[in-house]
């Protein structure tokens, strides 16, 4: 019987070779100076078109709506996530969805923002009848002025571009990132309009780094009521020393009888006392605090706080009212753990 061949081994293959440094780099600069170039040719296109885009939203009484299929859905969901956190309220919503009931989220005080390079995208385009019938103001932004969607938009946007980055002209690249910077110019001219500040930025992103720096007070973070270290002027280093134990905010404040500030005193302030050989159970605070002292608000921004400890290498400081009554106390550990610094 003949016996089976045995198996050839595969013909070798050529490692394709690397390519060089210098080729790779050139490639991606070649792509970023095709973005870059797209968006810069968007400032020459800002006009009529613009303004008016901005006034239905900045009149519109409900939610902008933006929409968008694909690549330009990924992008719509980012326009609409900027546009809600810088005072414009908005939500993305998907075409594919809306046709199948989630246009039911709409009201007639919407405003619609549609996303479509081509402007025939079927999703969008068998949309604007409802969005015609609801009464709701459309504003499109596509890369064909001629196209169903920017024809029969209330306004249009162009954000045409002449190549795609991708060297296929293929992949939608160049033509995302010029809608997103167009979205983002909307979005930041709406902002200005309406005044929005870096305080309303804050209440819209409360768990921030800068939604706690400008909405954490003093008041929110410090030690207050039977928390507070206090002792009387006449009071024993000892006493002093015992209230601060008993306390842990390394520092005891020294106050009158109606619980105005006099002084405070601190760890470094009892080093100084130990090196003058002072007698603890003898001396009065009175004689060892820091007079006066430095203060805080307790209105006072959280981060603002942090700063003057930091100035002055405190680590715990006393808040007090308008008639330097002691209402609270905080502590670098308190800043820490409000996230402030």
């Amino acid at each position: 019987m003949r016996q089976p061949s045995a198996p050839q081994a595969a013909p070798a293959v050529a490692a394709a070779p690397s390519p060089d440094e210098s080729d790779v780099v050139a490639l991606g600069r070649r792509a970023l100076g095709v973005e870059a170039a797209a968006v810069a040719a968007l400032g020459a296109r800002l006009d009529g078109a613009f303004a008016r885009a901005c006034r239905l939203a900045l009149a519109c009484r409900g939610r902008v709506v933006v929409t968008g299929m694909g690549k330009s859905g990924h992008v719509g969901a980012k326009i609409a996530a900027t546009l809600a956190s810088t005072g414009t309220p908005a939500f993305f919503l998907h075409p594919a969805e809306a046709s199948h009931g989630d246009i039911g989220m709409l009201t007639r005080d919407d405003l619609v923002l549609a996303l479509s390079n081509s402007g025939e995208t079927a999703e969008i385009v068998c949309l604007v009848p409802p969005f015609k019938r609801l009464g709701l103001p459309l504003v499109a932004m596509t890369g064909n002025p001629g196209s169903t969607l920017a024809r029969t938009a209330d306004v249009h946007l162009d954000v045409s571009v002449p190549a795609e980055a991708c060297p296929l002209n293929l992949a939608p690249t160049a033509s995302t990132t010029a809608t997103l910077a167009m979205g983002d110019a909307f979005a930041v001219t709406l902002l200005e309009l309406r005044g929005f500040t870096a305080e309303d930025f804050a209440r819209s992103h409360p768990g921030g780094s800068l939604g706690r720096r400008l909405l954490v007070h003093v008041r929110d973070v410090m030690h207050a009521g039977d928390d507070i270290p206090r002792v009387a002027p006449d009071a024993t280093v000892g006493a002093g020393l015992l209230e601060m134990s008993r306390k842990g905010l390394g520092l005891t404040t020294i106050v009158d009888a109606d619980g105005r500030l006099l002084g405070v005193f601190t760890d470094g302030d009892l080093r100084r006392a130990l090196d003058r050989r002072l007698d603890v159970h003898a001396t009065r605070m009175a004689d060892v605090m820091t007079p006066g002292g430095k203060t805080v608000a307790p209105e006072l921004l959280a981060q603002a706080a942090v700063l003057l400890m930091e100035r002055h290498a405190i680590t715990a400081i006393p808040a007090v009212d308008a008639e330097r009554r002691v209402v609270g106390v905080v502590t670098v550990h308190d800043l820490l753990r409000a996230g402030v610094m």
